[in-house]
């Protein structure tokens, strides 16, 4: 899954924050056709089977939370499997490119863009579809194509046939599907779990992708050293099919939306961008997000070329760097509910970046001895500050939007978000060739600093509660008492 704030460990393997950063957003004073636009009193409850109701006392049961309940418990799994394969293949496939055949500063920066790319060309188009049809079908067809499409690279490898330009393709493909998926994934939970339990979803689900991190790098270092980084892809690609078949266990059966006969797929886009134009908690955090990801691509073009090239880092190394830095992940997975509920949910927003980003200054001071281990130690701050954000945004994203516009208002931000990544990793690799690796470190790091301030100055400054779609906007104007 990707994050709508991409400041994690994976984001410095291939193309960052995710939003989730989670992608991996949302949240200000709310004029009359801002939130209150297109809500209705709907709530969407998942049908509960009768041992599920027997058993709800159960105090085992009480413990494991949304675990105990079948459903969850097969996304969860599915995500596990593919979360970690994907930092495998987040590590591997830029690998391939930098080590095996041997590319330069900026066609590095072309391969990061080729993966974000999609998430601007595909992700409102895909909204649109996802809102048209059963969203579990989407996600088993693109993690089967993801599979696929892998699968070339070490292929192409052994057939001696692998060059830079079929890495690009890859990318690129992988995030047409990924792009697609990602809109589903955000879009599926609502018909899984009730309302009121949307955060600890998002929740554990980001603590898989945090423990993914944690592990994953290290794993994929030795993989990478034990057979090779094309063959690691490989891995990546087994992965997708082990996430698609546990999808296919889910019981719960969407009921296929309803589309108007009068409807047009132009129109359904249009009615996705205008929510969130129209809302200025959703605009103050699309633009908040998209900032910190056109910096965080900047400095992920580059950061594997420093420790790969210019330092001379092993593979084994930087999978250690970046599982160390991804225990922020984990930590800001756990402590982004209370977080949201000590300081308030519109303040965490903002808070969760303007605090850990200046941390990043330790990327560009990386050197090949204690200071590599240093950075990771303050890396690992900044992402726990993007898992906090990417936790309460997606989940406020998710009670906000009604349930027939909410693949579109995904969609939507995701657009915005993630899109601002392909140019930043091109930039990036164009600083990089122009002013130096660390010069564009440095640009990114202080870029990253100011990303807050979009949503520093709007409402969420002072909200304690946000909205949504089946509650006043007045509801979330209280200013928190922190």
């Amino acid at each position: 899954m990707t994050n709508d704030v991409e400041l994690t460990a994976q984001a410095a393997a291939m193309t960052v924050i995710p939003v989730p950063l989670v992608a991996a957003s949302a949240p200000g004073a709310i004029d009359p056709g801002g939130v209150t636009d297109g809500l209705a009193d709907v709530t969407i409850m998942p049908p509960v089977s009768d041992d599920d109701v027997t058993r709800a006392a159960s105090p085992g049961r009480r413990r494991l939370g949304l675990l105990a309940e079948h459903d969850f418990r097969q996304l969860f799994i599915a995500d596990s499997g593919s979360q970690l394969g994907m930092q495998v293949g987040m590590l591997a496939l830029p690998l391939v490119a930098a080590v095996t055949l041997h590319a330069t500063a900026f066609e590095m920066g072309v391969v990061s863009a080729a993966d974000t790319l999609p998430f601007l060309l595909a992700s409102l188009p895909a909204g649109a579809l996802v809102d048209r049809v059963r969203r579990r079908p989407v996600m088993i067809v693109c993690d089967l194509a993801r599979a696929a499409t892998l699968i070339s690279i070490p292929v192409a490898w052994w057939l001696g046939t692998l060059a830079i330009w079929q890495v690009v393709v890859v990318a690129f493909v992988l995030g047409m599907f990924s792009a697609l998926f990602d809109v589903a994934y955000q879009s599926v939970l609502p018909h899984l779990v009730t309302p009121d339990k949307l955060v600890e979803g998002n929740a554990k689900l980001q603590a898989v992708a945090a423990v993914s991190q944690i592990g994953g790098p290290a794993a994929a270092g030795f993989v990478i050293r034990a057979l090779t980084a094309p063959v690691a892809v490989g891995v990546n690609a087994i992965t997708y099919v082990s996430s698609a078949m546990f999808l296919s266990r889910i019981r719960t059966r969407e009921s296929r939306p309803e589309v108007n006969a009068d409807s047009h797929f132009g129109r359904d886009i249009v009615e996705g961008l205008r929510f969130v134009a129209r809302n200025p908690l959703l605009r103050a955090i699309a633009a908040e997000a998209g900032s910190a990801n056109f910096f965080s691509a900047m400095s992920s073009a580059m950061l594997i070329y420093l420790l790969a090239h210019t330092l001379g880092v092993s593979a084994g190394v930087i999978g250690a760097l970046l599982s160390i830095a991804s225990v922020g992940g984990l930590i800001g997975a756990v402590c982004a509910t209370a977080l949201a509920r000590w300081v308030g949910e519109g303040r965490i927003l903002w808070l969760s970046l303007a605090v850990t980003s200046p941390f990043m200054a330790g990327v560009p001071l990386m050197r090949n001895d204690y200071t590599l281990w240093l950075a990771a130690a303050a890396f690992t701050v900044a992402v726990a500050g993007g898992v906090a954000f990417n936790v309460t945004s997606v989940s406020f994203r998710q009670r906000l939007a009604p349930p027939r516009l909410l693949g579109r208002v995904n969609a939507t931000m995701r657009f915005l978000v993630i899109g601002a990544m392909p140019l930043g990793g091109l930039l990036g690799g164009a600083f990089g060739t122009c002013f130096g690796v660390r010069p564009t470190l440095w640009i990114a790091a202080v870029g990253s600093m100011l990303a807050f301030l979009p949503a520093f100055f709007s409402p969420l400054r002072s909200m304690r509660t946000l909205p949504t779609y089946d509650t006043p906007a007045s509801a979330g104007r209280q200013p928190a008492n922190v």
